[in-house]
């Protein structure tokens, strides 16, 4: 009979076919009411899921952070039911739960409305109140492909030769399969329709099947859910508090930004006064750098594959990447064969898309063909088509590559530092080794995932890599998390949590090192610890190289924001055989830190103009004053004194235009800029100015010396106090 055991360290013993929600039930009436879904052994399932052998196993209520994913992957499915009841010729495609909620593309003739919404949720309410059962039955493969394909719908079939296994699970909104609707479905899903606590249907966008714009174009239904109609209303609040500081807008509004369809979608074209804002930030941070030991480097925007085949950047994130730039159709299909002779299993003889390949390179370069597969040379040098040759082949297809390849645009900074550190010999005296650079990185982000600065295809990042020591590797994790502290600190984000991602063993994305996650997850577990961070642990949530350390900031309406990172890499060394002389005078591998306080200086700016609201803080304000003249008799002193100030370097402009005063200061403030200071005759007879703040609040008039001393106090970022780990 299995064993569960419980997060307080208890054990049950279960009876054959006893489910999560039998153990829930034991538990108490209480847990039985609360419980929506259940994790065994970290994956989560539904309550009535059966438990078979030995496990851990977690109840999952609306506490729970995975509650919200569960309860909304439901509501999307009691959406899909309601619009397939109120528009028979609908054609689901796709529904997942995503960050606030959920949504459904549907492929529908008739052009869904805002106007539809109360119709829909009518429907849903009717769905709920009958608190029907979330019912999961599996099929094989060759008998639930055969359902699909009777059932019509094509996207449905696609969704099913997509997915892994040999068995195919779906979901009824009901107890009878047959009698309710049903959706092709992996799950997890809340017991009953009746455990929906409050929804909604937000808005309608525009889609492509695959993401793909010479696909069909279907239509993306959003909707949000939560437990209880208090969360729902608190957040439909929050929303439209969000829509009055969206940096799209605001950016606009006040000239920070611009994306121009011809340079191209999620590319920003920084304006003056956002670039003034991006320098003084870059500015801030580089200071503290030179502080604290970094050497500032710069590295291109390209890279040739070889350094991103061996990084495993490609074809890792290949799906967001830029299509690579090769030198000959021969590069292209080799490379092509060699991502297909990689992805092969060892135990697998030569694939389908691997045939097709060497197909096309005979027609393209018949010699290079020969080469690969000749019987007239020895066999460790000929292409193999049976099981077990995928290192062999993979090295072949790289030989070959090593003369005519190709380039790709950079999806990470962190190859290029590799290949600097390697540039020179390397002693344990000159570690830490703290390469620092605001590099641009470019990701092909699908056309429906952009938006504004917060989702862009080019970024900059304040990256930085360091080369450590074991023995520095703790010490300079305090340094970086400190740092990225400090950064958080002065712009006034001081609301965040650490949230801890760690790799999911026997998962394929990441690299196989056990030694090396296991030393690297201790040491990013314990950093956390020893900064006193209050730290969520996410499993599967690592970079594909090593764990790391995200701070999600929460902005002043209370949304969430990851930003900066600390990631701690045992595996870049071992790829790039990076080494130094220990004082053992013997080679030995150094650890790889990565951190990035801003995250991308693109997505940061745009959390600070929404946090903000456009007023910003005078030390980082674009323009941080106007002189504004009362009329033509004092101009001369308005230009004076803009004059002095923009000597003693602060950002002011004069606006001594006919204009009325009340006009020019109005417009002073619709820029948000923090102080229009009024000058008329007796101002300048007097040498002072009337300091209007942008608030229209406060005014007074004090002597021009004085505004300098004001303006000096203020034109600092405050510096919060040391925390733990500063160096």
């Amino acid at each position: 009979m299995p064993v569960v055991t419980l997060p307080d360290g208890t054990q049950r013993t279960l009876s054959e076919g006893s489910t999560a929600a039998d153990v829930a039930r034991a538990i108490g009436p209480g847990l039985a009411k609360a419980a929506l879904g259940a994790r065994l052994d970290g994956r989560t399932v539904d309550l009535s899921a059966p438990i078979v052998q030995d496990c851990k196993l977690e109840i999952i209520t609306d506490r729970d952070p995975a509650a919200l994913n569960i309860l909304r992957h439901s509501t999307a499915h009691v959406m899909a039911e309601a619009l397939c009841k109120l528009f028979p010729e609908t054609k689901l495609v796709y529904g997942p739960p995503v960050e606030n909620g959920f949504y459904y593309d549907i492929d529908l003739p008739r052009k869904l409305t805002p106007d539809d919404f109360p119709a829909i949720e009518a429907e849903m309410a009717r769905i709920v109140a009958e608190d029907r059962l979330f019912t999961r039955y599996e099929m094989p493969r060759d008998k639930a492909m055969q359902k699909l394909k009777a059932e019509g719908n094509p996207y449905k079939v696609d969704n099913a030769e997509r997915a892994k296994g040999n068995v195919l699970s779906f979901y009824v909104n009901g107890a009878e399969p047959g009698r309710y609707w049903e959706d092709l479905c992996m799950g997890t899903h809340v017991p009953s329709t009746g455990r929906i606590g409050a929804y909604k249907l937000t808005h309608i966008a525009g889609a492509y099947w695959h993401g793909d714009a010479t696909q069909q174009q279907l239509q993306r239904l959003y909707g949000t859910a939560f437990t209880n109609k208090k969360d729902l209303a608190a957040y439909l609040e929050q929303i439209e508090e969000a829509k009055k500081r969206d940096h799209r807008k605001i950016g606009q509004e006040l000239n920070l930004f611009v994306i121009d369809p011809m340079v191209g979608s999620g590319m920003i074209l920084w304006k003056p006064k956002g670039a003034a804002i991006r320098l003084l930030l870059e500015n801030h941070l580089r200071g503290e750098l030179i502080k604290n030991g970094y050497q500032p480097v710069f590295t291109p925007h390209i890279g040739g594959l070889e350094l991103y085949r061996t990084s495993g950047h490609f074809p890792y994130y290949r799906d967001s990447q830029f299509p690579p730039l090769y030198e000959t159709d021969r590069s292209r299909i080799l490379n092509e064969l060699w991502v297909a002779a990689s992805a092969r299993p060892d135990n697998a003889a030569i694939s389908p898309t691997e045939q097709h390949w060497l197909d096309e390179l005979k027609r393209v370069d018949r010699p290079a063909w020969e080469a690969l597969l000749s019987d007239a040379g020895p066999a460790a040098q000929r292409f193999s088509s049976a099981a077990g040759g995928t290192a062999h082949n993979s090295r072949l297809i790289r030989e070959m590559l090593s003369g005519q390849d190709g380039f790709l645009l950079k999806p990470m900074n962190c190859p290029h530092h590799a290949r600097i550190y390697a540039s020179e010999p390397r002693s344990y005296r000159d570690l830490p080794v703290r390469l620092a650079e605001f590099g641009t990185v470019y990701r092909y982000e699908q056309s429906g995932e952009l938006s504004g600065m917060t989702r862009v295809r080019g970024f900059t990042q304040d990256d930085a890599h360091l080369y450590v020591t074991p023995e520095q590797l703790q010490p300079e994790l305090q340094g970086c998390l400190t740092l990225v502290r400090f950064v958080l600190d002065c712009i006034g984000l001081t609301e965040y949590r650490a949230r801890i991602g760690l790799h999911k063993e026997g998962d394929p994305k990441f690299i196989h090192n056990p030694e090396g996650w296991a030393q690297s997850e201790r040491a990013i577990c314990e950093a956390a610890e020893i900064a006193g961070l209050t730290a969520t642990r996410e499993e599967g949530e690592a970079a594909f190289y090593g764990p790391k350390i995200d701070f999600v900031v929460k902005d002043c309406i209370g949304r969430e924001w990851q930003l900066g990172t600390v990631q701690a890499d045992y595996n870049q060394a071992i790829r790039f055989g990076l080494e130094y002389i220990g004082p053992d005078n013997r080679p030995h591998r150094p650890i790889t830190i990565h951190r990035a306080p801003f995250g991308s200086m693109e997505r940061f700016v745009g959390i600070l103009i929404e946090h903000f609201m456009g007023a910003f803080p005078f030390w980082l304000a674009p323009v941080q004053a106007v002189v504004v003249s009362v009329s033509e008799k004092s101009e001369a002193y308005a230009l004076e004194a803009a004059g002095m100030l923009k000597n003693a370097g602060y950002r002011v402009e004069a606006d001594v235009s006919a204009e009325k005063i009340g006009p020019k200061k109005h417009r002073v403030r619709q820029q948000k800029i923090p102080y229009a200071l009024v000058v008329g005759e007796q101002e300048a007879a007097a040498r002072s100015v009337n300091v209007n703040d942008r608030e229209g609040q406060k005014s007074e008039t004090i002597p021009l010396a004085a505004l300098m001393e004001l303006f000096e106090r203020s034109n600092k970022p405050p510096r919060p106090p040391a925390t733990v780990g500063e160096r």
